[in-house]
């Protein structure tokens, strides 16, 4: 069977929540035929996905612009939409040409609404899955402006013709949608290897190893300022450009990212999907930089306080790394970890549509 994913390229949290279901999907589907469309980095996917696939670049959405992974570009958002619904029927139409010539058995989607309306003209099953929609995103920030309530029309016409659309947890009420289905939370498991970290990094037993992960989106935290020999070793994507003894960059510990972050002491970040998931599910604690005007995240924070997984970092004290104290006392958290049950949910729900039976 030829199964068709795409992708939205907002951040990297989308893919982290696909990944896990086409893992699964793969162990109850014998030769299953993989191709994903995103405009996410295919070495990311290869490294999340496991088994072959066919990777074609290729974005039917954008989500939001963004300036960094904090800040919102809400001017041109708001710009880019309107053209996109400005040629509405022809956006669709160009996409099911490019859907209909990989002849697919089925489609699944996290989460861009073009492909949804586009798919609905063939003859195939078609999923969604994701702890949020677009069209909740776009009323929150610009249902005021004049063209608001026609793309709102189309978006969520879209979203509705999903045979399912998949909310794992915790995901976004979206009670409107009369298609969506609740699983458990979506997150990889990793496995702790604090030790090894320590001893190729040569650093003490009770230094505090932190993982600084602001975003997929490219974001500069001023670190050059931040505390120097203070117990505390940052763990980076990149580190170019900032001299500071106590900063290393991820690909010097040489282990995957879920066991990275299963092996350190907390993580320093956003609250996204992928990040809380991941850190509830691997016990470890979240400092997290508030997003208040994010429309996600008053689910996802009530998740991690419901699981004693998070504190807040005044953004201030992120320019001068004062956060010593913050540091040490979200290290001391004992999360309430959860399974990760819903990318199994999700892959025999969709077996269970295809009609599909399999024991594994």
């Amino acid at each position: 069977m030829h199964l068709v994913v795409v992708i939205t390229p907002h951040g990297y949290g989308h893919a982290a929540q696909v990944a896990p279901v086409l893992n699964a999907l793969q162990l109850q589907i014998d030769a299953l035929q993989l191709t994903i469309l995103s405009t996410l980095p295919e070495e990311f996917l290869r490294s999340r996905i496991d088994g072959a696939f066919n990777y074609i670049h290729h974005a039917a959405d954008f989500g939001l612009k963004m300036k960094s992974s904090l800040e919102i570009d809400l001017v041109f958002s708001a710009e880019t939409y309107k053209v996109l619904h400005a040629n509405w029927s022809s956006n669709v139409n160009a996409e099911y040409e490019i859907l209909a010539c990989l002849e697919p058995d089925f489609i699944l989607a996290d989460v861009p609404y073009v492909t949804l309306a586009a798919a609905s003209k063939l003859s195939v099953p078609v999923f969604a899955m994701c702890s949020l929609n677009w069209a909740d995103i776009y009323r929150h920030y610009f249902s005021t402006r004049p063209e608001a309530a026609g793309i709102l029309d189309e978006m969520t016409e879209a979203y509705q013709q999903a045979d399912i659309f998949y909310c794992p947890e915790p995901a976004m009420p979206m009670s409107w949608l009369n298609n969506r289905y609740q699983v458990g939370p979506i997150a990889s498991k990793g496995l702790n290897k604090r030790e090894a970290i320590l001893r190729s990094l040569k650093l003490p037993d009770k230094q505090r190893l932190v993982v600084v992960a602001p975003g997929g989106v490219s974001t500069r935290l001023p670190m050059k300022n931040w505390p120097r020999s203070a117990g505390v070793s940052w763990l980076v994507k990149d580190a170019t450009d900032c001299k500071h003894p106590d900063i290393y960059e991820i690909t010097d510990v040489g282990l995957n990212f879920t066991d990275l972050l299963a092996s350190v002491d907390l993580v320093l970040g956003k609250c996204g999907y992928g990040t809380v998931a991941e850190c509830v599910v691997n016990g470890t604690p979240l400092l997290y930089i508030p997003r208040p005007d994010w429309p996600e995240e008053a689910c996802l924070l009530d998740w991690m306080e419901q699981h004693n997984g998070c504190l807040p970092i005044d953004k201030n004290k992120l320019v001068n790394g004062d956060m010593l104290d913050e540091i040490e006392a979200c290290a001391q958290l004992e999360v309430d970890t959860v399974n990760a049950t819903g990318a199994l949910e999700i892959a025999k729900g969709i077996c269970s549509r295809l009609g599909i039976t399999s024991t594994k």
